[in-house]
């Protein structure tokens, strides 16, 4: 197994095994990616990575985390998709859309104005969630959701879906991680319900299992289909490995590729031991006894690392995040450095 080989994914061949994290941009108007989104996605796509997977798009408005967020829940901003997926596609990579809701941690602001919680009168509005526990003593007090607020998720994630193959997407990743909603639903620190959606694990994971056969019934297999989870809280009594471990037999079960294994992100004050490669045994573990593909994350930031990870078999893709921030064309700088150069764009090649 090697950083530069073919990858089938579902009904996919990644040309390698380098992945774009997704990374929010908050830089949409509306939900509308934009040319921004066009230079950053296409410029790592010219850098030789296999897959993209583009940021968390909400599923519906009052999903977002903040206005700034894309967004798939119309088919005026899937067209507007259409150019930056034409475009990827062009360059010999393979994109995805992460399909996400923020629940309780919805309704903020930009990142680079403080990202406080943005009240009802300031431009934001009222979260969801599975329970009316806010993220925070600053941030707003979220709904509890009812059983006509699930179904209509489940349905917002369907429709979403169905819009990302018009939207030209090749592979949809379900978000069910860093303390969204359906992580929320997951972690029994913020799923207090005592219906059929709280509880045991299996009334936790219900409404993502229920979305994993959604999106299912409008994306069917071989179309790839991922879902990113965290592994664990990090906090006791909560959301943890062994759960996990559970949760990804019955989503390979359920016709999910590929587990995209993150960690944390539930509660503000974790304790997160971080560390090159810290997440990586979480994705080794699910691996080896879900029986499922995983791909890595977290603090991988040399090729020789990730090529490690691979040998070892812990993962069977890398996903690249902040590395991909400071170097758009990590891919060919891994590649130089194991000794196999790839063939640039011919528009680049003075510059080999």
């Amino acid at each position: 197994m090697s950083l530069l080989t073919p990858y089938p994914l579902g009904s996919l061949s990644l040309r390698n095994r380098l992945v774009l994290s997704p990374m929010c941009q908050y830089s949409a108007v509306d939900g509308m990616p934009n040319d921004w989104h066009l230079v950053h996605l296409g410029s790592r796509a010219v850098g030789g990575a296999g897959l993209l997977i583009a940021e968390a798009s909400a599923v519906t408005a009052p999903g977002r985390i903040t206005p700034g967020d894309v967004g798939l829940w119309n088919d005026a901003q899937a067209e507007a998709w259409r150019r930056i997926t034409g475009f990827v596609r062009a360059q010999g990579a393979a994109i995805c859309v992460q399909l996400a809701h923020a629940g309780r941690k919805a309704s903020t602001d930009l990142p680079w104005k403080g990202g406080k919680s943005l009240a009802p009168e300031a431009g934001g509005w009222v979260p969801i969630a599975p329970s009316a526990l806010s993220f925070s003593p600053q941030h707003t007090t979220p709904q509890a959701l009812d059983e006509a607020g699930i179904e209509a998720v489940i349905a917002d994630f369907r429709t979403a879906a169905r819009r990302a193959g018009a939207a030209g997407f090749d592979a949809v990743e379900i978000h069910a991680a860093h303390g969204y909603l359906l992580h929320e639903f997951l972690s029994p620190l913020t799923n207090h319900r005592a219906d059929a959606w709280g509880g045991t694990l299996a009334n936790r994971a219900r409404l993502l299992r229920r979305i994993v056969a959604g999106v299912r019934a409008v994306w069917p297999a071989p179309k790839p289909l991922l879902v990113r989870v965290s592994a664990t809280d990090w906090e006791p009594g909560g959301w943890d490995i062994d759960e996990c471990v559970t949760l990804a037999r019955w989503l390979h079960e359920d016709g999910v590729d590929l587990l995209d294994v993150s960690a944390g992100g539930l509660t503000p004050d974790a304790k997160i031991p971080a560390a090159p490669g810290y997440q990586v045994p979480f994705a080794a573990r699910i691996r080896r006894e879900a029986g499922i593909a995983t791909g890595a994350v977290g603090l991988i930031t040399e090729s020789g690392q990730a090529e490690a990870i691979l040998a070892e078999g812990s993962a069977d893709l890398i996903l690249i995040g902040r590395e991909f921030l400071r170097d758009p064309y990590f891919p060919r700088r891994a590649a130089t450095e194991l000794g196999q150069p790839l063939t640039p764009p011919p528009q680049y090649l003075r510059g080999w």
